[in-house]
């Protein structure tokens, strides 16, 4: 009795050790397997179909909101209108849309989280020289993120170009009343502005 008792013991301590060396894959390790090349792809098609949905979108509201109220007009439908489009496209779409960028104007468009890195990314290209391209990844959670490039319109000069130059200084004004701490001026056409960053919910 006591050898069995003994063996006993030891496949109960065999056991425990095995559990410690080696646990259950909890619920998000399983969730977070890499992407197939096929998946990529899929999410890469939904990103750029709904990023090019949004700029569309915020692109006529802004032309629509300057021709009636010059700059001062587009910088106000910015500050009220564009925040509540991006939601209804996000519930639309099942994901999080948002937009950032290195030199903010609206301080709420700050990168975040997972967004920092891919932010980071895009400018070390454009200081090498190198073309942004929209990429997808998975994070740890399991959950797909999205990424493209924003590139500066010759139309957004007037709100991102040069004080004195492309902005008149009545014009900053206004900017500078909505956003005080604006830093997002100083571009020109076709230079990298930003980012889309999109976070689908699965």
């Amino acid at each position: 009795m006591r050898i069995l008792s003994t063996f006993s013991v030891l496949m109960f301590m065999l056991v425990l050790l095995s559990q410690c060396t080696n646990p259950a894959p909890t619920p998000t390790q399983a969730a977070a397997k890499e992407l197939t090349p096929e998946e990529e792809q899929v999410y890469l098609d939904k990103g750029k179909a709904i990023t090019a949905a949004a700029f569309a979108a915020m692109s006529g509201k802004l032309s629509a909101a300057m021709e009636t109220g010059g700059v001062a007009g587009a910088v106000e439908y910015c500050n009220l209108a564009a925040y509540p489009l991006l939601d209804s496209l996000s519930k639309a779409n099942n994901a999080t849309i948002r937009r950032t960028s290195a030199k903010l104007r609206n301080p709420k468009n700050a990168a975040q989280g997972w967004e920092v890195e891919a932010l980071a990314a895009f400018e070390q290209a454009k200081t090498l020289v190198r073309e942004p391209k929209p990429r997808v990844r998975q994070l740890d959670d399991g959950s797909v993120v999205f990424v493209a490039p924003i590139k500066l319109q010759p139309l957004c000069t007037k709100c991102h170009g040069t004080v004195g130059t492309d902005i008149a200084a009545a014009d900053y004004e206004v900017i500078k009343k909505l956003y005080p701490d604006d830093a997002a001026t100083g571009y020109v056409p076709d230079e990298l502005r930003g980012m889309w960053a999109i976070q689908f919910n699965r």
